[in-house]
C-alpha cells in the first residue's frame, strides 16, 4: 500500500469534543484505497502531508467522510482567512457559472473590473493599478519583470539585480525561485542568474544583526553597486518561519530603495487580506511599497492572485505585451469580490488581531516551558515556532514533524514541515475562529510538544 505511512495513529484515545472528532484509526482504513491512487497516479513530491481525505470543509474545520473532525490550523495553507466554504462565496461562484461566462482571457468582464476597482479603493497610495493573475507564483514572476523593465530603463541594462532574502519563498517557477532564498529548492537550476542576490534577512533569532547597515554591508560583501539594484524584494513575514524584520530596518529600506531609484516589493501572498491583523501586512512597518503581490487569501477558495503598484511603474508595457491566460477569470473574482466583504462586513481583521493576541500569549507561555521551542515568530493569526537543539538555533526537523503527527492526531491539522530542513511548526488558522477554539487547540499543541520531548 502506501509508500509513506509516518502519520500512522492508532485510534487508541478517541476524541470527542466541541470543535474535534477522531473516532477512527488514522489515517482511516477506508481511505487508503485513495491515497494509494494519488501515490500511484501523482509524483510523489505531493506525499508529506498529514493523511486526511479532506469530504468537508466549513468555517474553520476540516472534516473526512469517516466521522472525523479537525480544528483546521492551514487555512488549506493560508487560503481560507475569510472561512472554509463560506456560503457568501459558494453563492457568488454558483451564480457567475449559473450566468454561463467562465472564462474570457484578457477581453473584459464585470467581475474584474469590480474586483480591480475594489482592490485599488482599499488600497493606499500610490498603488493606483492591479493586475490579476492565477497563482502567487504567476503575480511574483511580473513582479519581477517590472523591476528589470523599470530598471533598465532608468539607469540601463547594468541596473537589472534583484535582491532579496535568506530564506525567502516566492514560489516555485524560475524567476520566483532564483528570488527565494533556499539554496536546496534550486539546485536543480544549475545556471543561476547572476542578477539576483540575497542577504540575510534580520529576524532577530538566527540572525541576529537588525540594524540596517548590515543590508549595505551584505551588498558590498557580493560585489553589489547600490546603482544597480532594480528592485528590493521580500515577504512581509518570512513564510517559513512567520518571522518580521523590525520596523527601522523596514522603514530604512524603504528609504534606501526610494534613494536609489529600485522598486521595493512585499510579498503579501501569505500576509495579505487580514492575516496579522491588519488589513495589509506591510501597515505593521508604517511604510507602502512600490508593488505589493497578493494571493491566497484574497479569495478564500479560488485560484487567483494580483500585483498592486504605482500607475507609472504597471504601465510601462504596452497593450497585449504582458496577459495572462486566466488573469482576471470571472469565476475567481466574484470569489475574490465575495470573500473581500466578509473580511471588511465581518471585521476580520480587527477580530485576527485580538484573537491573535490571545494566541501569542499562550505560544509565548508554551515556549517558556520548552526549550526546545527557540523562537515564537509571527502577529495576529500567523505564528511560527521554531524548533530546536535546547538552547541552540540548531533547527530540529524530526521534532517539528512529531510535533504536527501528535495534534494531527488529537484533531488539530496543520501542514507538515516538510523539505530543505525546515524547522517551523506553522500555525495559520481561519480568521474566523473563536477565542475558545484557540484555547482548545493551543492546549493540544502543547500537549503534542510535550509528548513529541518525552519521546527524544
Amino acid at each position: 500500500m502506501l509508500t509513506d505511512l509516518t502519520f500512522v495513529s492508532k485510534c487508541g484515545r478517541p476524541v470527542d469534543t466541541r470543535y474535534r472528532r477522531i473516532v477512527t484509526d488514522l489515517p482511516v482504513p477506508e481511505s487508503l484505497v485513495l491515497l494509494e491512487k494519488l501515490r500511484q497516479f501523482e509524483p510523489r513530491s505531493m506525499a508529506g502531508q498529514p493523511p486526511v481525505v479532506w469530504h468537508r470543509a466549513e468555517g474553520f474545520q476540516v472534516e473526512d467522510a469517516w466521522g472525523n473532525r479537525w480544528i483546521d490550523w492551514s487555512s488549506g495553507v493560508l487560503i481560507a482567512n475569510a472561512g472554509h466554504g463560506r456560503k457568501e462565496v459558494a453563492d457568488a461562484i454558483a451564480r457567475q457559472a449559473a450566468a454561463h461566462l467562465l472564462t474570457t482571457f484578457s477581453f473584459a468582464n464585470e467581475p474584474r473590473a469590480q474586483l480591480a476597482a475594489r482592490l485599488v479603493s482599499i488600497l493606499p497610495d500610490p498603488l493606483r493599478k492591479v493586475f490579476l493573475y492565477t497563482t502567487g507564483s504567476e503575480a511574483i514572476e511580473c513582479a519581477i519583470k517590472m523591476c528589470r523593465i523599470w530598471g533598465v530603463r532608468a539607469g540601463g541594462r547594468a541596473k537589472h539585480v534583484i535582491v532579496s532574502f535568506d530564506q525567502a519563498f516566492h514560489g516555485r517557477t524560475l524567476g520566483a525561485l532564483q528570488a527565494g532564498g533556499i539554496p536546496q529548492a534550486k539546485e536543480w537550476v544549475v545556471n543561476l542568474d547572476p542578477g539576483f542576490v540575497q542577504v540575510p534577512f534580520p529576524d532577530g533569532f538566527r540572525v541576529t544583526d537588525t540594524d540596517f547597515s548590515a543590508f549595505e554591508r551584505a551588498l558590498a560583501q557580493r560585489g553589489v553597486d547600490a546603482a544597480n539594484v532594480a528592485g528590493v524584494m521580500l515577504e512581509t513575514f518570512q513564510g517559513g518561519s512567520s518571522a518580521f524584520a523590525p520596523v527601522p530596518y523596514m522603514r530604512a529600506l524603504r528609504e534606501w530603495t526610494a534613494r536609489h531609484g529600485a522598486l521595493l516589493v512585499c510579498d503579501e501572498i501569505q500576509a495579505g487580506f487580514g492575516r496579522t491583523g491588519k488589513l495589509w501586512g506591510f501597515e505593521h512597518y508604517g511604510i507602502v511599497p512600490d508593488l505589493a503581490v497578493f494571493g491566497k487569501g484574497i479569495s478564500s477558495s479560488l485560484p487567483l492572485s494580483a500585483v498592486a503598484g504605482r500607475a507609472d511603474v504597471l504601465d510601462v508595457n504596452p497593450p497585449l505585451s504582458m496577459t495572462s491566460s486566466h488573469a482576471g477569470n470571472p469565476v475567481c473574482c466574484a470569489a475574490a469580490l465575495a470573500a473581500l466583504s466578509l473580511i471588511l462586513d465581518e471585521n476580520l481583521v480587527e477580530r485576527a488581531a485580538q484573537t491573535g493576541e490571545l494566541l501569542h500569549r499562550k505560544l509565548a507561555a508554551i515556549a517558556a516551558r520548552f526549550p526546545q521551542i527557540g523562537c515564537i515568530a509571527g502577529k495576529g493569526l500567523v505564528a511560527g515556532l521554531a524548533c530546536v537543539r535546547p538552547h541552540t538555533t540548531e533547527p530540529d526537523s524530526t521534532l517539528a514533524f512529531e510535533i504536527v503527527r501528535r495534534a494531527f492526531a488529537q484533531g488539530v491539522l496543520m501542514f507538515a514541515p516538510v523539505g530543505f530542513g525546515m524547522a517551523t511548526v506553522k500555525i495559520a488558522p481561519p480568521l474566523v475562529i473563536p477565542e475558545d477554539a484557540i484555547e482548545e487547540s493551543v492546549g493540544v499543541l502543547e500537549e503534542a510538544i510535550g509528548q513529541a520531548v518525552e519521546a527524544q
